[in-house]
């Protein structure tokens, strides 16, 4: 085997609700831009090859967010963040947030308190609680499209609301699979589909964005929760985690129909039962979604790159699914 040369990248893994965060501590790339909107386009013209190699097999996995870490750029903010997954990059994420924060704290960076951390998406401000539970609030949410009705190639009709909560969701409630781990095969290929049928339609959300988050949403299986869901993320893997964004975009449309009024608490279960509490205030008319929930330190890694690996880069899966 021809001699490699060898660099690291070092890196915290958490999980928030079951669903994976990938901090960058050392080795990322340097990014170019006058806002973090175009060091996030940068990034994600620019830096392929770090993202997918960071992210995906054969040092990750489909599931994975990671979380690049800059300078803040607005005065009073602790950090800027880019979030990435197996496809791209997230203009926001709730868990990922949460996640960041816990390892900000792990390193001693933080102490609890408010921290206001930038993204591609605005600034939300953060809560670390001396219990260890994070809140982050949110950026605005809103629904943009109420009972959008769409035809799947089996001839089933659903319906569902198209929504922003820092990312474009589709939330469906009348697809009629019950939400549980047991159907998971099932529950990913039909939110494919209504992906697909909502590109063929020409059904986006505001000035033509992609919807790329599919939300299904159903009862909650704890009498203590209020709701339970299912997401579908753009790469094709499901949140275990309740979603953040997610549960934000819910959050709006249940203001948006008068069924949750400012203050008061939205328990969002996800499909592997963990919960996020939710709420939002008012300011004027615009809806700012709270979410809290907690992470746990799972890994501190050196990840190894040998130039001789073929693989280095990582492996890039089609995101179709059949």
């Amino acid at each position: 085997m021809a001699p490699s040369t060898l660099h690291k990248i070092v890196v915290i893994d958490s999980h928030t609700g079951g669903e994976p965060t990938r901090v960058v501590m050392e080795g990322a790339p340097t990014l170019h831009g006058a806002s973090l909107s175009d060091m996030r386009d940068d990034f994600m013209r620019n830096q392929s090859h770090f993202r997918a190699s960071v992210i995906n097999e054969p040092r990750g996995s489909d599931i994975i967010v990671g979380a690049l870490v800059l300078p803040p750029v607005n005065a009073g903010s602790t950090a800027s963040v880019i979030f990435f997954n197996n496809v791209g990059v997230l203009n926001m994420c709730g868990h990922g947030t949460i996640g960041l924060i816990r390892t900000m704290w792990y390193t001693k960076s933080i102490e609890p308190g408010v921290h206001r951390i930038d993204t591609p998406a605005g600034t939300v401000e953060t809560m670390l609680h001396s219990s260890g539970d994070i809140t982050v609030r949110n950026v605005a949410a809103y629904r943009y499209k109420h009972n959008v009705t769409l035809r799947l190639q089996n001839g089933q009709t659903v319906s569902g609301d198209v929504a922003w909560g820092g990312n474009w969701f589709y939330l469906c409630h009348d697809h009629g699979i019950p939400l549980h781990l047991g159907n998971l095969s099932q529950l990913q290929q039909f939110s494919w589909e209504i992906r697909r049928q909502l590109e063929a339609n020409g059904i986006a959300g505001a000035d033509g964005a992609e919807i790329d988050h599919i939300e299904l949403t159903g009862p909650a299986h704890s009498a203590h929760n209020n709701g339970r869901n299912f997401v579908l993320c753009p790469g094709g893997a499901y949140d275990r985690s309740p979603c953040g964004t997610g549960t934000s975009a819910k959050i709006a449309c249940l203001a948006a129909d008068g069924k949750l009024r400012p203050g008061e608490t939205w328990q969002q279960e996800s499909i592997t039962g963990s919960v996020f509490a939710g709420s939002f205030e008012l300011v004027g008319e615009v809806v700012i979604p709270s979410i809290t929930g907690n992470a746990f330190i799972t890994a501190e890694i050196n990840l190894v790159f040998e130039s001789a690996d073929p693989l280095m880069n990582g492996i890039t899966t089609p995101t179709s699914m059949s």
